[in-house]
């Protein structure tokens, strides 16, 4: 991009600067194959500025070569005004994608860190660990989420005591759930598909914290799974259940298994049900490389207690489908 005029006069109160931009012909193609990660929109008023010469062949896309005028009013020490910036910048889902991964790792640095240095200590004073290793995710998600979008928490007075063991279940939509659950500094544990084990890096963290891994279509492992959970329980540690098995792509809720309810059934601990709502916008299934603007809202329902797995389970898919109804209302009636 060349710069073909440049007017300044930044000391002289509220003049106007125009800063003139040439985009070549060249220039004009390539755009056209290239992936935009940045909008970038200018306006005076209300009115966008956009120059062009009829001479110049506008209406022909091959031969399209604009002017483009960006205006901004100076003060008197010459800063730009906040009120009158010379574009409003909107990073695309890509470019928010990308920038998203990048901060996790950079966020997981330091936790992981730490753990390498306490996990020998930590094996021997928090064998189940249930104290140290549930405030390393909590800040590890609290730091790579911030940038991106907002959490919105609604039924903290409906979590148990810290130290008391629970099964946690929740609705699940996007692969970015983990990410608000984490937050509540819980010493859940989840159940996650072996294969993400195998990853470098996040299969160790994963190893360490104490997430228990689980083949799919494999009874065997299911059954294994359960029983561990059920050691974590009678040792003070809470686990945490996605019940469909799978991520939602359609954001509609799926039939809920059995396994986290015979868990709470056979332990006689309660289960909490948890809502979200906001994820599979903001990182729809399938589309793992995108980062959508928006907010998430995590929703903790009173505790449910049973001896039956299949009444456990039907109170707790209930709970979540009618919030998940209610919500969706709600939105409708705000749009």
């Amino acid at each position: 991009m060349q710069l073909s005029t440049l007017s300044l006069f930044p000391f002289c109160n509220f003049l106007t600067l125009y800063s003139l931009f040439h985009l070549p012909n060249p220039i004009s193609s390539l755009c056209k194959t290239v992936p935009k990660f940045l909008h970038i929109k200018a306006s005076r008023e209300g009115e966008s500025r956009c120059y062009f010469t009829l001479n110049q062949g506008f209406n022909r896309s091959n031969k399209l070569s604009r002017y483009i005028v960006i205006r901004s009013r100076l003060s008197g020490t010459g800063i730009l005004d906040a009120t009158n910036s010379l574009s409003e910048i909107k990073p695309s889902p890509k470019f928010r994608g990308v920038c998203f991964y990048g901060m996790t790792v950079m966020a997981g640095v330091l936790p992981f860190g730490i753990l390498i240095v306490v996990h020998p200590l930590a094996l021997i004073f928090d064998p189940y660990k249930t104290k140290f290793y549930n405030l390393i995710p909590k800040l590890w998600a609290t730091a790579s989420i911030a940038p991106f979008f907002d959490i919105e928490l609604e039924g903290l007075e409906n979590l148990p005591p810290q130290n008391a063991p629970a099964v946690y279940v929740s609705n699940h939509q996007s692969i970015i759930d983990f990410y608000p659950l984490l937050t509540l500094g819980r010493s859940f544990k989840f159940i996650g598909k072996n294969t993400v084990f195998l990853y470098p890096g996040i299969g160790w963290a994963m190893n360490i914290v104490g997430m228990i891994p689980v083949k799919r279509m494999d009874i065997r492992s299911h059954l294994e799974a359960v029983r561990r959970c059920m050691d974590l329980v009678r040792n003070g540690a809470s686990v945490f259940f996605f019940p469909e098995g799978t991520r939602s792509k359609d954001g509609k809720l799926g039939d809920f298994k059995k396994g986290a309810f015979t868990v709470a059934a056979k332990t006689r601990v309660p289960v909490i049900p948890m809502t979200l709502i906001g994820t599979g916008e903001i990182m729809p299934a399938g589309m793992e490389h995108v980062v959508n603007s928006g907010s998430v809202k995590l929703i903790i329902h009173k505790p449910i207690k049973g001896n039956d797995p299949e009444i456990l389970r039907q109170l707790a898919r209930n709970t979540i489908l009618d919030t998940l109804s209610i919500e969706a209302q709600k939105k409708k009636r705000l749009s």
